[in-house]
């Protein structure tokens, strides 16, 4: 790691001097670290912006992607703890499949001592869900994926047909799927920092009461900010949404 960049196994980004807050971003199933791309530009100097970067793609694209939420989630909180100094406090944003990543960080985090986690954001996903819920479902066949990524993100969902760029992208998602279809937490974990959570208001995977469910995993109160698009919202939004972030840090 050098004096300017942030580059561990899992995370990504650039040292802002005179920072008094850390926001670690985690990405949406089949996304990596490039997904926020641009955002330190467009935050204030305050916040330092690190991303989480998932095995299975991009840099990673060798790296064998974890089976289970609890192996991912305990990779990047030592990765996080090990590689990134305890002089800042931390808020962590997670998209869709991020949301429920960040949720398991945040959980572990609480545990950790010298860290201060100050918030949770949580965008474009329910909050999880128990076995007397929902019990785990199979993995989804890639036929059942695609249909959702283009049901999500029908700009995006081209790449995937690209006979060149298929196979090397497709494991990636494929085993990001199959993780959020086997988890769920024994019971729910109330965090003791406030949530915020985000959505789009045409959003066909994840409708305002899903948003506000997140109510359930906080002890100090939950804000809700919805935004104008689709399920990737946060892309044609990104200003708008970077603004809101830095006002919930402040």
């Amino acid at each position: 790691m050098s004096v300017q960049d942030i580059k561990s196994l899992w995370l990504r980004g650039v040292r802002a001097p005179g920072a008094r807050i850390r926001l670690v971003c985690f990405p949406h199933a089949g996304g990596g670290a490039v997904s926020f791309h641009g955002w330190a530009a467009l935050t204030p100097p305050e916040i330092e912006v690190v991303a989480v970067q998932y095995p299975g793609r991009q840099d990673r694209l060798h790296d064998s992607c974890p089976s289970t939420m609890e192996e991912l989630a305990d990779a990047i909180t030592t990765d996080l703890t090990n590689e990134l100094p305890g002089d800042l406090p931390m808020a962590l944003f997670g998209h869709s499949m991020g949301s429920s990543v960040a949720y398991e960080v945040a959980r572990r985090l609480e545990d950790v001592p010298g860290r201060t986690l100050t918030r949770l954001i949580v965008s474009g996903r329910h909050r999880p869900r128990v076995p007397e819920e929902q019990a785990p479902l199979p993995a989804p066949a890639d036929t059942e994926i695609l249909d959702r990524v283009r049901l999500l993100d029908p700009e995006g969902a081209d790449v995937y047909e690209h006979p060149d760029l298929r196979p090397l992208i497709m494991p990636a998602l494929r085993a990001d799927f199959a993780l959020l279809a086997a988890y769920r937490p024994a019971r729910l974990h109330p965090l003791d920092v406030p949530v915020t959570v985000c959505g789009g208001d045409r959003d066909p995977g994840c409708t305002v009461e899903d948003l506000k469910s997140w109510s359930d995993v906080t002890t100090k109160g939950l804000d809700l900010r919805v935004f104008e698009g689709g399920h990737f919202y946060l892309h044609q939004r990104k200003e708008e949404l970077l603004a809101f972030l830095a006002q919930q840090l402040s």
